[in-house]
């Protein structure tokens, strides 16, 4: 139970993209890093930000 939570500052910052992005993603149904709502704040796990961000990878195309 040693999962780091970042703020949505600290993912913005990771990602390097601004908050109002992240915050956009989540307001029009774009796919984001799962968060979790502490209070008013939202928490992100770092293991759940790294693994939305391998999700995002794309796949090589087949070049023929």
């Amino acid at each position: 139970m040693t999962d780091t939570l970042l703020s949505i500052q600290e993912v913005a910052d990771y990602l390097g993209i601004s908050k109002r992005s992240i915050y956009n993603w989540r307001n029009t149904g774009r796919t984001s890093p799962p968060a979790i709502k502490v209070g008013k704040h939202l928490r992100f796990r770092a293991s759940d930000v790294q693994a939305w961000l391998d999700s995002q990878a794309e796949q090589p195309r087949n070049v023929a």
